[in-house]
Parts: structure tokens; sequence; C-alpha cells
């Protein structure tokens, strides 16, 4: 029998099977969200909202999303080494809103609730994907080192890097948007060209935190941010500026600022 390789050639590659999740959370509104988002980006999502219902289910995952605290004194973590157990290979997950316990036995990763975002858990779940699958891992290095970073500093405060020449690394959500800018916009260039007057006061204390090595404190209503001028002295700011080591090995600078309310009181 003659094969043609033209026909070899055109063939479209087989579907791959889509990754089959157990999520487990006796909350059913954060069940239901958590399962609907993860369906959106490719994942076959098998729920459970009782400790009863996730032993059902082991037989049928890749990897498994369990929520800590379930309520009737049941936790995930028993569910996770059940699972383990009798499916050593499967990844697991544990969502808590506490570190209260001591987690590092049976799960593979631990997301911290209120710190740790939906994409936080969608890029772990790649990461254990690729991992069960046997590929390489290859994550943007300078985006999780600094997404970590502001995590653990909070969501409310304005937080921007620099490098030893007053170039952005990277600026989170909240700066971005108080400086009226998309994210993205910001790594690559310089805060001395860019904004001159808006960043006036940034810029020197850059350059004392980096020649000095020490950190910066103030409690200020000078608008160290882009603020309008009617509405400068009506805010008050709790500044930090210290040194650090950007991904890359440099030297670089992590200014932070949050907003006091109420102000303070005029001295």
């Amino acid at each position: 029998m003659k094969i043609d390789i033209t026909d070899i050639v055109n063939q479209e590659p087989a579907a791959e099977k889509p990754v089959s999740l157990l999520l487990l959370d006796d909350e059913l509104v954060n069940l239901t969200l958590r399962a609907t988002f993860l369906r959106k980006h490719g994942y076959l999502c098998l729920t459970a909202s009782t400790y009863e219902e996730a032993l059902e289910l082991f037989d049928q995952i890749d990897i498994a999303v369990l929520d800590y605290h379930l309520g009737a004194g049941k936790f995930g973590s028993d569910v996770a080494a059940l699972l383990r157990k009798s499916r050593p290979n499967v990844p697991i997950i544990i969502l808590s809103s506490t570190l209260e316990h001591y987690f590092g036995g049976a799960e593979d990763m631990h997301l911290l609730k209120g710190h740790s975002s939906t994409e936080d858990l969608l890029e772990a779940l790649q990461l254990l994907e690729a991992k069960r699958r046997g590929t390489p891992v290859v994550v943007d290095a300078p985006q999780f080192f600094y997404t970590r970073i502001c995590h653990a500093i909070g969501p409310d405060v304005l937080i921007q890097f620099f490098d030893e020449k007053g170039t952005w690394v990277y600026c989170n959500e909240a700066a971005a948007e108080y400086l009226g800018r998309d994210r993205d916009w910001f790594p690559g260039r310089s805060i001395h060209a860019e904004m001159p007057r808006t960043l006036r006061d940034w810029q020197s204390i850059i350059i004392d935190v980096l020649s000095l090595h020490n950190t910066y404190i103030a409690r200020s209503r000078k608008g160290l941010l882009n603020v309008s001028e009617d509405l400068t002295e009506d805010l008050t700011w709790s500044i930090l500026a210290f040194p650090t080591t950007l991904h890359d090995g440099r030297p670089g600078v992590i200014l932070t600022a949050r907003l006091l309310t109420p102000a303070l009181s005029p001295p």
C-alpha cells in the first residue's frame, strides 16, 4: 500500500485532552466563580463542596485545588493527604485565608487568599500542568518576581521599582492607575524624562537611597505623586523608599506610597 506523504503532513494534530481539575470549597459562591473562571481558560472542572464528594472524584482528576477550611471539622489538608496516598503523582494546591497552620505536607503549592489573585491560581496551574507532562516550565521571571513582592506589601499601596538610572522596572496596578497610564507603559522609561514635574520629589529620593543605601520614611503633604494642585494640601501620604536587588541582580529602589485616611492634622 502506497502512502501519500502529503496526507500525513496535512493532517491536523489530535486535540489535546483538557486538564481535569478537582475544585473543593464549601463556599458555593467561591466554588462557582472559581470554576467559571478556569473553564474559560480551557480546564475541565469537577466541583465538590464536601469532603465526601471530593473523595469520589479522585480517579477522574489531573490536578486538585482544595480549600483549607471546609467546615464541620474537615480540612483540605486531610483530603490532600488521602489523595497523595491513592494517586501520588497528582499535583495539589491548597487555598487558605490564614497562615496560622503549618503547610508543607502533601500539597505542592499553597496560595494565600486575599493576596493571591485568580491570575496567580492560573499561573500555578499552568506551572503544575507543565511539570506533570514533563515539559519545561517557562515563566515570566520579572513579572512573577515583582508581583509576589507587591502582593506581600499590599494592593492598596502604590508601588514602583526603579533601577540605578531612574528607569522604571515595574509599576503595580494601583500606581499605574493613579499616574494615569497603563501598567505596561512604565518598564524601560525614565522617570527623569517622562515625568520631570509630576514626580519631581521622587527623583531626588531615588538618588539618595541608591547612593547612601538608606531607607527613606516620611509622612508628607508635598504631593509626591500626580495630584492636582488644589488637592495637594488635603492629602497626606505615608512614603517609604528603600534599596533592593532587582530580579536580574542590579541595584534598585522600591518606592511605595499609601494614602492615609483620615489625613493628619496640620502642624
